[in-house]
């Protein structure tokens, strides 16, 4: 089939790079977000997915919005069977999503009906769910709630952090859109409506949903933690500044201390919790580097009964 790819960050390559070895399928174009400034000069930069089509030599399309007429005009030209969509972080207009004969085909890091939404790997980390997954699905304008062509699951590992969980499911996810396009072109794959029941919600992580209360449970911290690493990124506050927390680990020797109260031995910091203490692994204060945490613990001078709050 002729395809046309949208995606913009890394997540995104796995599939992109899958399609492009493909000798079922073409790559015409890529839809990504516009360059945007970064590093210190604030200098314009390509997104992953627009770099990685520029060395194949793939157009690439910026449009601010997806409801551009002059970039409409350009997919219409271009005449895409489908549109394989991975992470591209804009709203698509059902003037858009009407142009590919078999529409805009969605890798989705969940089970679908369940996660619906912009993070729903964080969700999955969070809430402590047993199975992670990936869904692929034909983009209606309710959001992730098309017909799905195929899911895979993924255990979830004790330490898996959001990052690790999703860079695993990316290069798994990209052989399931990989076969669905496969399907879709030689019609063996039939999209299946969602279910009504079991529709859950993973709206975008903030700055905010990534301060530790302390006042949780032990395993509730464990999995906050784990489930913004490594963006916003896990934070609590220490004599009124932000540190940065990696994450935190339960310690075999189990100690009593207050939620929020450190403890400073020589070859572990410990933090209470609701029921047990957890065990402090990289932390990084404001205007230093990140460090493991006995060496925060000695530079800052902790004293007995300070806290994280």
């Amino acid at each position: 089939m002729r395809l046309v790819f949208a995606g913009t960050p890394e997540v995104a390559l796995p599939s992109l790079r899958a399609l492009i070895g493909s000798d079922r399928h073409e790559v015409a174009a890529v839809v990504t977000r516009p360059d945007a400034p970064s590093g210190r000069g604030r200098t314009l930069h390509r997104s992953p997915v627009g770099a990685l089509a520029d060395e194949h030599g793939i157009e690439v399309l910026t449009p601010a919005k997806a409801s551009d007429p002059v970039f409409q005009a350009r997919l219409r030209e271009i005449a895409p069977d489908a549109c394989p969509v991975v992470a591209y972080g804009a709203l698509l207009p059902q003037s858009a999503l009407d142009i590919p004969v078999h529409g805009w085909i969605n890798l989705h890091f969940s089970v679908l009906p369940a996660w619906r939404g912009a993070a729903p790997v964080q969700a999955t980390v969070r809430s402590g769910d047993e199975f992670a997954g990936a869904s692929t699905f034909r983009i209606v304008k309710e959001l992730d709630a098309g017909p799905v062509f195929g899911v895979l699951t993924d255990p979830v590992r004790p330490d898996d952090t959001a990052g690790v969980l999703l860079d695993r499911l990316a290069e798994s996810g990209a052989g399931l859109l990989l076969a669905t396009l496969d399907g879709i072109e030689d019609g063996s794959l039939t999209a299946v409506e969602q279910p009504a029941d079991g529709v859950s919600h993973a709206p975008k992580i903030t700055v905010e949903d990534a301060k530790v209360d302390f006042a949780l449970p032990g395993m509730a911290v464990d999995r906050l933690v784990r489930s913004v690493t490594p963006e916003p990124g896990a934070w609590a506050e220490f004599r009124g500044e932000r540190v940065k927390l990696g994450p935190v680990t339960r310690d075999a020797v189990e100690t009593e201390l207050k939620p929020g109260e450190l403890l400073v031995e020589r070859k572990r910091v410990l933090v209470g919790t609701a029921t047990w203490p957890v065990r402090l692994g990289e932390v990084q204060a404001q205007g230093k580097k990140r460090m493991q945490a006995t060496d925060w613990a000695r530079g800052t001078r902790i004293e007995a009964g300070e806290r994280l709050t």
